[in-house]
């Protein structure tokens, strides 16, 4: 049955992926004349991007090269493009309807440009490619958030805690060797007492990341109570059970409907993904059975990866809520999507007695590219008062 979800689920996708591909080319294949030179390069340029993602993804699970990498790097730049030029066609398309009721096109365009309308496409195209370009070196400057949260409770032994929060790394092949060593550093000059990933931090397909041995610069992490994750919908994309194998065996401590005691009085609930259900038949456990056993005047964290069940955190006293997944929509206008989705799409909110953060990201799934958010790593100090 869930074969046929995901075969369903991907024959939509790439429905109208397919479908949003040959708009953008009808309107370019426009402005170029038959039979000529630029026309053909068009084509092939055009068609070689547009199957370069699902090429690329398909190669990786076949045999991974450096052939696969290129074809899903030029696959994952151009689904960011898409984005754009999808704007740009309709915007263009609107413009035309226009002229066509009240002419004023050729009042404002020279006529050399409205004879060779090949100029207006290569100019879109390289506006985009520039938005896009600055999009991926956004995309590769995280900043440092910080936060502070003061708690009504009490600790036998430690009033202070510093959190060092980062989630949504993908890591594969696009979030590889050089982001990830990028991203340690980061994590390691906050100084963190404790690190904390909920969710995806494997981009679905763990093949890419053991074939770099990335686990290994996990050792790198310098956090003296741990560093916990949950699973995202990314992990149960790929295969929760061996993501988390993998992930465990180098120092990630995966907490899959589990809690755990760091200092006395305060504990680490990660959940698992929401979507886990769907993904692999595994119903997540409500979270009043998974905290059963903690005393209520405890500290409790949660990581959970999707920022939609605060009403069940709140029922069960949660103190400070974790979580990620929208990156804040990556690519403007998606923020006003995830706006409208999540409770909380980015950023700090306190719900009654609860706080919430809800990080948009270290990593970027799909096109290495940001625009209208950054990146970043959430330094979050929670204060709490030291038991007499």
């Amino acid at each position: 049955m869930r074969q046929v979800q995901f075969f369903i689920f991907f024959s939509i996708v790439l429905t109208v992926y397919g479908l949003i591909n040959w708009y953008i080319f009808s309107r370019g294949l426009m402005s170029f004349e038959p039979g000529t030179g630029l026309r053909r390069v068009f084509i092939l340029a055009f068609w070689f991007l547009v199957i370069s993602y699902p090429l690329g993804r398909i190669l990786e699970k076949i045999y991974l090269s450096h052939l696969s990498d290129l074809i899903t790097w030029a696959g994952a730049f151009w689904l960011a493009a898409m984005v754009y030029l999808l704007m740009a066609v309709i915007a263009f398309d609107l413009l035309r309807m226009v002229n066509h009721f009240t002419p004023f096109f050729d009042k404002i365009i020279p006529q050399a440009l409205l004879d060779r309308p090949y100029f207006f496409t290569i100019g879109i195209a390289t506006t985009v490619f520039l938005l896009v370009f600055a999009g991926h070196l956004n995309a590769l400057l995280p900043r440092t958030e910080q936060l502070t949260i003061n708690l009504n409770k009490k600790l036998p032994q430690m009033d202070q805690i510093r959190i060092a929060m980062v989630s949504d790394i993908h890591l594969g092949t696009v979030i590889s060797t050089k982001r990830l060593s990028s991203i340690i550093e980061h994590l390691n000059s906050v100084e963190p007492d404790v690190i904390m990933i909920p969710g995806d931090l494997v981009d679905e397909d763990l093949d890419p990341v053991i074939r770099q041995n990335l686990g290994a610069l996990f050792g790198k992490l310098n956090a003296p109570l741990g560093v916990y994750a949950s699973t995202g919908n990314h992990e149960y994309i790929g295969g929760a059970d061996a993501a988390v194998d993998y992930l465990s065996k180098h120092d990630i401590i995966v907490l899959r409907d589990t809690t755990v005691e760091i200092i006395p009085g305060l504990w680490v609930i990660g959940r698992n993904d929401i979507e886990s259900d769907r993904f692999a038949g595994e119903k997540r456990k409500s979270l009043a059975e998974i905290t059963k056993n903690i005393p209520s005047g405890d500290v409790r964290i949660v990581l959970d990866h999707q920022p939609r069940a605060y009403k069940e955190a709140q029922e069960q006293n949660t103190d400070l809520i974790l979580s990620g997944h929208t990156h804040h929509g990556q690519l403007w206008p998606f923020n006003y999507i995830t706006q409208s989705m999540f409770p909380l799409s980015w950023g700090y909110k306190q719900f009654g007695q609860m706080h919430a953060y809800v990080s948009s990201g270290i990593g970027t799934w799909g096109p290495p590219v940001r625009i209208g958010n950054r990146p970043e790593v959430v330094v979050i100090t929670l204060n709490a008062k030291v038991k007499n």
